[in-house]
């Protein structure tokens, strides 16, 4: 227990790490597929919301959930995108594209110049070392790299967002997926049958489950707290990308996770090297919406010439 192994979705980020699986499926309301995947060394990506079904998937908020794949290099990350990715009738959010069979995965190997590109690198980020030399690694290979300010990074209200999301999307997915003997039916359900065993069954306690019980908003407040997310993530992005003619921003780890979501763009992170103790970190691409394919080409590039990744010790 030296180091933390992100969350949430750390069981596939720890399946990656020690060779457990060739690949993993994360899933991501806010960094939980970014984050886990940089504290533990692999690839992992959170697509644009829409591109991949999120049927199945226990929910918390059907407005920024998302699975993605987790991998241990791009090329493998690709491949199970190219599997994953579908048009999904019962996903209201969900996305026809036309795409055909290895769209991601196709020229991949070819992607190992950046000449030309032009990425964002947020000035509160040049006290990381590692990210600095990131960064002189992309222009080695051909990027510009333009220091951009960043707007305001606050997300007002956003764990009412996630507490009226999850208060209606639960019951939806209990009474669509669950076997009707199952008796919990609501997130007041869930509270209660905790309480029966509080030390084995809520060893987190159970203080986000009350806050959703506790929330008095209303479909009205989710909307305009939606919307207001939305715009905040949009223009914190949109707006240095169009002053600076940006192909895509650089972060370090989940920094910018909830503004991504919110904006609902899509974002790959990378092993960028190992801190004095041994921490990993990754170098963290966003884009636009459905850019995932320049993402994935963009991490190869870098990915390539640099080949930070280790392979942990005694998993070989």
């Amino acid at each position: 227990r030296i180091f933390d192994t992100g969350g949430s979705s750390s069981g596939s980020g720890v399946a990656m790490a020690a060779n457990f699986a060739v690949a993993a499926v994360g899933s991501e309301t806010s960094g939980s597929i970014l984050s886990p995947s940089s504290a533990n060394s692999i690839v992992g990506l959170k697509p644009t919301i829409g591109l991949v079904s999120r049927s199945g998937i226990v929910p918390i908020s059907s407005t920024l959930d998302t699975a993605g794949p987790m991998t241990k290099n791009v090329t493998d990350n690709a491949i199970v995108l190219d599997a994953m990715f579908g048009e999904d009738l019962s996903d209201s959010k969900s996305i026809y594209a036309l795409w055909i069979n290895g769209f991601y995965y196709e020229d991949l190997a070819q992607s190992k110049s950046l000449n030309g590109k032009r990425f964002g690198a947020f000035k509160r980020l040049m006290s990381d070392s590692l990210y600095v030399a990131a960064l002189e690694d992309l222009k080695a290979l051909g990027a510009k790299i333009i220091e951009v300010e960043e707007g305001a990074r606050q997300l007002p209200n956003f764990i009412n967002l996630l507490n009226l999301d999850m208060r209606k999307d639960l019951p939806q997915y209990l009474n669509t997926y669950a076997n009707p003997s199952v008796e919990v039916k609501s997130v007041f359900d869930v509270i209660e049958f905790n309480r029966n065993d509080s030390l084995n069954i809520m060893p987190y306690g159970q203080r986000l489950f009350n806050g959703i019980i506790a929330d008095k908003g209303d479909e009205v407040t989710l909307k305009k707290i939606k919307d207001s997310l939305h715009y905040i993530g949009k223009t914190f992005f949109d707006r240095p990308q169009k002053e600076n003619k940006l192909d895509g921003f650089l972060s370090i780890n989940n920094y910018h996770a909830g503004l991504a979501a919110v904006a609902e763009y899509p974002a790959i992170t990378v092993p960028m090297g190992y801190e004095a103790n041994g921490k990993p970190k990754g170098l963290t691409f966003i884009g636009k919406r459905l850019s995932e394919k320049q993402l994935l080409e963009y991490a190869y590039a870098y990915e390539q010439a640099t080949k930070k990744r280790k392979m942990p010790q005694n998993y070989n």
